[in-house]
């Protein structure tokens, strides 16, 4: 059964550096039924770039994101920074961020929740579970969720 999105025209920010995680990502969303928009960057700076709608995207309409799914380990500013920086700017903390890492140190777990992160999910290495992990994201925060304006 398709779930019946309540948030089905809110894009998405995925802040993730590896190609082929983000083509299993965007495909999985594709059978999922996804039609959200999907926003990518590759590093922490170009994510903050993005949000701020500087550097390459100062001349862009840039659509806030109703989610954030945030890799940590980004070169440039890494993920912690960029989660740091969102939750402590009064226009942008409202944004959900999801952690989704292959890191399972609860130092980095628990300074993600610290610095205000509002998931954080583990990234599998098989596609299998990669695929389950993403369904609870979507049943989450695209299906159950009510995301701020």
């Amino acid at each position: 059964m398709q779930p019946t999105l309540t948030n089905p025209n809110k894009p998405l920010l995925v802040v993730e550096d590896s190609d082929q995680d983000f083509v299993f990502l965007r495909k999985i969303l594709t059978k999922l039924a996804i039609n959200n928009p999907v926003y990518r960057c590759t590093d922490g700076d170009e994510a903050i770039n993005f949000l701020y709608s500087q550097g390459d995207y100062d001349s862009t309409f840039v659509p806030r994101p109703a989610v954030i799914l945030l890799d940590l380990h980004l070169p440039g500013t890494d993920g912690k920074e960029v989660l740091k920086k969102v939750k402590q700017d009064e226009r942008l903390k409202t944004i959900p961020i999801v952690v989704f890492t292959t890191s399972s140190d609860p130092q980095d777990i628990n300074c993600c929740y610290e610095y205000g992160a509002n998931g954080y999910m583990l990234k599998p290495t098989d596609l299998a579970n990669l695929k389950k992990t993403i369904q609870v994201f979507v049943d989450n925060w695209l299906e159950v969720s009510v995301l701020p304006r």
